[in-house]
């Protein structure tokens, strides 16, 4: 069931979405996505949860207070590559725009007000963007693995790193050893 995580400083439009979500199936060529539906008002917050929770799908507001949405999903394609990425405003700036797709790598650019059939229809063609891109993947890792191009070691980091994000990253501390809280350095 594909995990979808919706980033919006204002409440209301968090509520308004899940809503939608949960009453509306999200369907593309004829495959239904039922929707597990994280929302997240704070950016920071947000991309503290993505180290821990693989997302198949992110839909971020364009401007957000302490983080725009640019800057959210330039950092939250650093953590999960593989997620689709969209943006919604109510503000159409094209330099904005032009940044989300260039620096943040997004797939859509929803307008606020959102038409639901569109978004909900959006949603479910990203979502299986994403699936077949991810397929393709692991189909050209598999071939790479049997041609010696790609090591047992990396290829099973790379599926690791797919089912939960950043596992295989690991923090170290001055002294060579493993820091579990890489931000334990700054409390003392």
């Amino acid at each position: 069931m594909p995990r979808i995580l919706i980033v919006d400083d204002e409440d209301n439009i968090l509520k308004s979405l899940r809503r939608l979500l949960a009453m509306t199936p999200c369907t593309a060529g004829g495959k239904i996505y039922p929707l597990i539906v994280d929302t997240c008002a704070d950016p920071l917050q947000a991309l503290e949860n993505a180290f821990g929770t693989p997302y198949d799908l992110v839909l971020s507001d364009f401007r957000m207070p302490g983080m725009d949405g640019v800057a959210f999903l330039k950092e939250f394609r650093e953590l999960q590559p593989n997620a689709a990425r969209l943006i919604l405003s109510g503000y159409a700036d094209l330099n904005g725009l032009i940044a989300a797709i260039n620096e943040a790598g997004i797939l859509r650019f929803i307008a606020k007000p959102w038409n639901d059939y569109e978004l909900v229809t959006t949603i479910a063609q990203a979502l299986a963007l994403q699936e077949l891109q991810n397929e393709t993947q692991k189909i050209a890792d598999e071939a790479r693995l049997r041609q010696g191009r790609l090591s047992p070691e990396d290829f099973e980091r790379q599926r690791l790193e797919a089912l939960e994000p950043g596992i295989t990253r690991v923090h170290w501390g001055p002294d060579g050893s493993v820091m579990l809280d890489p931000d334990a350095l700054n409390k003392d």
